[in-house]
């Protein structure tokens, strides 16, 4: 009996130590090429977060055999068109030809074009980019892959480390270079590059520049200048945050309208989103089709110019409830500036905030962000 205990725990230990390290591997890999997957989704419309979780995927975060032989990370075969240099690696069958590459930027780029050229992949980009479920199984039905769950394994990798957060980046800066670049120049300089995934609760040291590109509006920039940054920031349609539907409404949209146009409730509407009885929205604001998630995707948030705890749970796709019992507040408490808010677990202490209301309809400012 003894040796079967132990044998049991060296057996879970070890599933323990392997899934550790290869979420080291996958933030490693996602570190290492996320700004090649932004970079080519604005330039061919291949969503970041497909990119990501293929290469994570096909090529075991960057060490299999194929992937170090030849920087294939996308187990992209010769086919009758391929000119380049080819490597011989078994795979459905045995010595199948697969294309070799002379760095990770040439598979990334040649990866977008094959999906972006060839016909039978052309109905994906009639998919929102935002949508990884439906490009997943779009893949899978165009003849990406062989294998029966390949597009759930997609989406649970895109789920586990918050994938989609690059996917809205290119978003954000295809459309608003000029003030994604003075962003970029305001935002403050950080040595820490770290991913942290979707369940992991280490506190994370400082956000990713990526993600201060997101969440920055110069405290420079002119309120209209705001709005307008709002205003492109989102897809139309439905899109998720932190793995929750929403759609981004404008000023004088009609939540009754809204609840008949997705078969919502419009009292389960307002209290999924924290909102008193209303009708016309007298600002921009994104709109939760379905009830917020108790934790974030990520360990806190830091408040910006403006900013309300309303705009942070919004923005975060995270119930009020849960963020006021997280940073010991109340629905009368404010922020400043600069202060970290916590989305999924206790913050180290309390803080001292001068007190305000929330708004009955809602934000007071139409600025809030999508990570």
């Amino acid at each position: 009996m003894m040796m079967r205990k132990l044998l049991a725990i060296i057996v879970l230990f070890s599933l323990v130590t392997a899934k550790a390290q290869t979420t080291d591997r996958a933030l490693n890999y996602i570190n290492t090429y996320k700004d090649i997957a932004i970079s080519e989704m604005i330039r061919t419309g291949v969503p970041a977060a497909i990119t990501l979780a293929q290469g994570i995927l096909e090529s075991s975060c960057g060490e299999s055999d194929l992937c170090k032989k030849s920087n294939n990370h996308f187990g992209i075969k010769c086919k009758n068109e391929w000119t380049g240099d080819k490597v011989y690696h078994d795979d459905d069958i045995k010595n199948e030809c697969f294309r070799v590459y002379p760095n990770a930027e040439a598979s990334f780029r040649d990866h977008s074009d094959f999906l972006r050229n060839r016909p039978y992949y052309q109905s994906l980009f009639q998919l929102n980019p935002t949508d990884y479920e439906a490009w997943a199984l779009g893949l899978k039905k165009a003849g990406y892959a062989t294998e029966r769950d390949y597009p759930q394994r997609l989406v649970q990798i895109i789920n586990n480390y918050n994938l989609n957060q690059y996917s809205l980046l290119a978003l954000e800066k295809k459309n608003n270079p000029d003030v994604r670049d003075a962003i970029a120049k305001e935002a403050p300089a950080t040595n820490d590059n770290t991913l942290i995934p979707t369940g992991h609760v280490t506190p994370t040291p400082e956000t990713t520049e990526e993600q201060e590109v997101v969440e920055r509006i110069t405290p420079a920039a002119t309120q209209k200048e705001k709005k307008s940054v709002s205003n492109e920031l989102y897809p139309k349609g439905l899109f998720t945050i932190n793995h929750c539907k929403v759609v981004y409404a404008t000023q004088g949209t009609s939540m009754l309208a809204l609840a008949n146009e997705y078969n919502v409730p419009l009292s389960r509407l307002l209290d999924y989103n924290d909102m008193k009885e209303t009708d016309i929205l007298s600002h921009n604001t994104l709109i939760f089709l379905e009830r917020k998630l108790k934790k974030g995707a990520k360990d806190y948030h830091i408040v910006q110019p403006e900013e309300t705890l309303y705009d942070i749970c919004q923005a975060e796709g995270v119930r009020l409830e849960s963020v006021l019992e997280f940073n010991y507040k109340n629905k009368n408490s404010g922020v400043t500036p600069g202060e970290k808010i916590y989305l999924r677990s206790m913050a180290p202490a309390a803080s001292k905030n001068v007190a305000i209301s929330l708004p009955a309809n809602g934000p007071t400012s139409s600025k809030s962000q999508i990570l």
